[in-house]
């Protein structure tokens, strides 16, 4: 394999280029330890060696480290670390790591997350956003169902109204319509509006 680019990205990292492919972004000492410039060749045991002792191990870490700085989806860590410049392979064998410790779990983030917002947000505004972290739709599905009760729903729509300084009974016809407008477009369904601003 021969080196064809070494291009800088910070003055301590680099993208390194094996004929003609990114193969792994290197720090300036380990170019050095293994004598890699433009030009030079790079022998299949050291290439080995790289991406396994080096690459492997430090997409592995950063995982672990994006993990503890926040809870993310496989989807969302999976986007991070190829951000980050690690061959997709590599990104694989990590989230297979951490996958083995338990530290990613996308029905327990789903189900955590919906658990957290399902008194201030629409089943359907939910699932947008759930949807928007990479999870799978039909998984968004059963934990919704699992989650959101048709109580949690009239919560949510309460805890809006409070929000928004609104009294259904002091309110105009207009003022009614406007927050009827307000409440269809965070994701509510007519019928469940209807109910809780004539209960209040």
């Amino acid at each position: 394999m021969t080196v064809t680019e070494i291009k800088a990205i910070t003055k301590t990292r680099f993208r390194v280029y094996l004929d003609e492919q990114f193969a792994f972004v290197l720090y300036k000492g380990e170019l050095f330890r293994y004598h890699l410039k433009e030009g030079a060749e790079l022998s299949e045991k050291d290439y080995q060696e790289i991406r396994q002792t080096i690459v492997l191990k430090r997409a592995k870490l950063r995982a672990m480290h994006l993990l503890t700085d926040m809870d993310r989806t496989e989807y969302q860590l999976r986007n991070k670390l190829i951000m980050g410049g690690y061959p997709e392979d590599i990104v694989e064998q990590a989230l297979e790591y951490v996958k083995s410790f338990g530290y990613i779990n996308d029905r327990e983030y789903a189900r955590r997350f919906a658990e957290s917002r399902k008194g201030t947000k629409s089943r359907r505004e939910l699932y947008a956003l759930l949807s928007g972290k990479g999870l799978d739709s039909l998984l968004i599905e059963e934990v919704l169902e699992e989650c959101c009760s048709g109580e949690d729903t009239e919560a949510a729509i309460q805890n809006l109204l409070r929000r928004k300084r609104f009294d259904p009974e002091d309110s105009t016809v207009k003022e009614r319509q406007k927050m009827y407008a307000f409440l269809a477009r965070k994701g509510f369904r007519y019928e469940d509006i209807s109910r809780v601003i004539q209960c209040e």
